[in-house]
């Protein structure tokens, strides 16, 4: 196992502006999580809130959706009173799935981290930013992209920890494609449980996998606390149109049979894996994300889940997929109004583009997926940091333009003080008409936390900034996550279960061979 203390982030020497302003944000203290008080914003009325959910219905009992290779999901299925056709299509009677959800899957639960503190609330007015998820490559401003590796890996963990507005130390945050597909999970947790205090995710590739990830929580935690209290997520995707592979299946029961919840992920991309109109792809999307949330009900009832959501159009010109288009952000308002209906807490994407570089697209794009997806009231918001080329890069510079963004969100989020301070009547009638408030007692007393003060934008004026460099944003972000990196202090963890998660990787890993992925 690669001890991830042995690797030495790059340093850099900040200085002047720059240096006093990431200062401000280099100690990993922020919020636990995010609560919003302000309303989402409900799209449909009851007419088409029913119609989509009779649609998902239609397509569950009459259509059917396949879990191929897992006899004993299909027993569930069965038992629960669907029936079976070509001996592995799943025919639900109208209604069975959401009531299986509705019926016993909590509204909200807490995910624990390792330090109390850090501990998330999932639902109800809650949301939660994780970085982004699964991408192979990574990019740098300095060299490019490359394939990810564990070093990488390790460094994205210690971002995220050293991120204030990052509730959550996520999962895959880019594959470590330079250790043993089957062996990389471990280094992968270890990384996220050694390096941050944090939530995180687990591996679903494989069920077996997913057992190991639950185990080291058992280490990490107890096994009489993880049996009570949830301490991991894992992110498992529908083989969208209509199938559940068996691995993703049992990975689903797994999770929800150790009192863990599932993230159940339609993947569909308009006019590809499901009808290029919006109606319709949405339906699909509920049926298929509902249809996973019940298995885990199936499995244990009352366990966490999490419904989500990853609906996306594509260009019907050449198939690549497409972000921040108008119909998905719909199609998020529209799926946010069903969860909050069914009960039960709601995955979006976050900071999501197609562009191969942090430039004006990224940014655009980003913002119009970032936007419905917090307006749609989505609890637990996957991708929101690093996503670059259709998820399939991690970008250092995007991370943390990303992460600005979401701080700005936690003031968005407060909405409008109307206390006293918030008026400030002293303040008019400290100044009067004709004057300033600058020097205010008023101003003075909040001056630091009136306005979010973003850490990447240059307000300055011309001249200043031409004397400092010249920099653009790009640059401003490459020098602010070496930065982060320089100033990471590793938090503190007892010694006795470090061993304890070591002896476990290495006995795990030794009885196995590197397979090659």
């Amino acid at each position: 196992m690669t001890d991830p203390t042995e690797t030495a982030p790059r340093r850099a020497r900040p200085s002047g502006r720059d240096a006093r302003r990431s200062q401000r944000a280099l100690a990993p203290v922020g919020p636990a999580y995010l609560t919003r008080q302000i309303p989402p914003y409900e799209l449909l009325g009851e007419e088409g809130l029913a119609s989509i959910e009779r649609h998902a219905d239609r397509i569950l009992e009459e259509i059917g959706l396949e879990i191929r290779g897992d006899d004993e999901a299909l027993q569930l299925w069965r038992a629960a009173g669907a029936t079976i056709s070509n001996g592995c299509r799943v025919h639900a009677p109208a209604g069975l799935a959401r009531e299986l959800v509705r019926r016993t899957t909590p509204r909200e639960f807490t995910q624990h981290a390792r330090n109390p503190a850090r501990s998330v609330r999932i639902g109800g007015a809650n949301t939660v930013f994780a970085p982004a998820y699964g991408a192979p490559f990574v990019s740098d401003l300095d060299r490019g992209r490359r394939y990810g590796t564990l070093d990488d890996f390790q460094n994205f963990v210690r971002l995220a920890y050293a991120t204030p507005w990052l509730h959550h130390s996520g999962g895959t945050v880019c594959e470590p494609v330079d250790v043993a597909v089957n062996k990389r999970h471990f280094d992968m947790l270890y990384a996220h449980m050694r390096l941050s205090d944090k939530p995180f995710m687990g591996s679903v590739t494989t069920a077996a996998r997913a057992a190991d990830s639950i185990e080291m929580c058992r280490i990490l935690f107890g096994a009489e606390f993880v049996d009570q209290n949830c301490v991991i997520l894992g992110n498992v995707n529908v083989n969208s149109p209509l199938v559940l592979d068996g691995e993703a299946s049992r990975v689903i029961r797994v999770y929800a049979a150790a009192n863990q919840a599932p993230v159940c992920v339609p993947f569909i991309l308009g006019g590809a894996m499901g009808p290029v109109t919006t109606a319709g792809a949405l339906a699909q999307c509920f049926a298929e994300a509902t249809f996973c949330v019940a298995l885990g009900q199936l499995e244990r009832p009352g366990s966490p889940a999490i419904l989500g959501n990853f609906l996306s159009s594509m260009s019907l010109r050449s198939g690549a997929p497409t972000f921040g288009t108008p119909e998905p952000a719909l199609a998020y308002l529209a799926i946010g109004q069903l969860a909050r209906r069914l009960g039960v807490p709601l995955r979006c994407g976050g900071n999501l583009c197609a562009s191969k570089v942090a430039d004006a697209q990224a940014a655009s794009e980003s913002a119009n997926s970032l936007w419905p997806s917090f307006m749609a009231g989505a609890n637990f918001m996957l991708h929101s940091a690093g996503w670059l080329e259709a998820g399939l890069a991690m970008s250092y510079e995007k991370f943390v333009m990303d992460a600005d963004q979401l701080g700005a969100f936690h003031t968005f989020a407060r909405g409008i003080a109307l206390d006293d301070n918030g008026f400030g009547m002293e303040a008019f009638r400290e100044v009067g008409p004709g004057k300033h408030y600058l020097g205010s007692a008023h101003t003075m007393a909040n001056y630091q936390s009136a306005f979010y003060d973003y850490e990447l934008a240059d307000n300055t004026p011309y001249e200043q900034w031409s004397q400092e460099g010249s920099k653009d944003q790009l640059q401003r972000a490459n020098h602010r996550w070496k930065a982060l990196l320089a100033a990471y202090q590793m938090p503190v963890m007892d010694e006795a279960r470090n061993e304890e998660l070591c002896a476990y990787i290495e006995r795990r890993k030794s009885a196995m061979p590197d397979e090659i992925g």
